[in-house]
């Protein structure tokens, strides 16, 4: 029941994510002014999940909170990365312009992205883990992970091969 509860809410926004990005490329269905709105409304919603499956205390949400919100912020610049590269290839996609130089370029790119992702998740561990029991710091990084997951495989869904 769990997993319905928070793919549900976790699809819909990766939907929204990846229109935001994707947007140069692919046709986007939201006004770009409510786009703000509707990542607002996946944060908050995101943010509901993970209070509702960590059952903080209130000690170790006074804890918890201020390195979830660090985190976010790394999370965003890395998104914001991945919309760049995303940008990058749709242009070249949509001029037929990509050749082997710019995708050996974007390979790069992506390679650096999954590399930082993995340092990004090897730097909160240990932060977690002082603001909450390891037990709570797993189920934190799971529930971020199913965002993740949930998140490539929409972009692989969704962005076309290279031609």
């Amino acid at each position: 029941m769990r997993r319905n509860f928070v793919n549900r809410i976790i699809v819909g926004g990766i939907a929204v994510i990846t229109l935001g990005f994707a947007a140069p490329a692919w046709p986007q269905d939201k006004p770009a002014n409510n786009m703000e709105s509707v990542h607002e409304k996946l944060k908050a919603d995101k943010k509901l999940i993970v209070t509702k499956y960590l059952e903080l205390t209130e000690a170790e949400a006074q804890r918890f909170w201020p390195v979830y919100e660090d985190f976010q912020k790394d999370l965003l610049k890395f998104y914001e990365r991945l919309g760049a590269l995303l940008k990058s290839y749709a242009a070249d996609y949509r001029n037929k312009s990509l050749n082997d130089e710019k995708a050996k370029k974007l390979l790069d790119e992506w390679i650096a992205l999954e590399q930082d992702e993995v340092k990004q998740r090897k730097a909160i561990v240990p932060k977690l883990t002082q603001a909450v029991p390891a037990k709570k710091a797993a189920r934190y990084l799971q529930i971020e992970s199913e965002y993740r997951l949930l998140l490539k495989y929409d972009l692989a869904a969704t962005v076309p091969l290279a031609q």
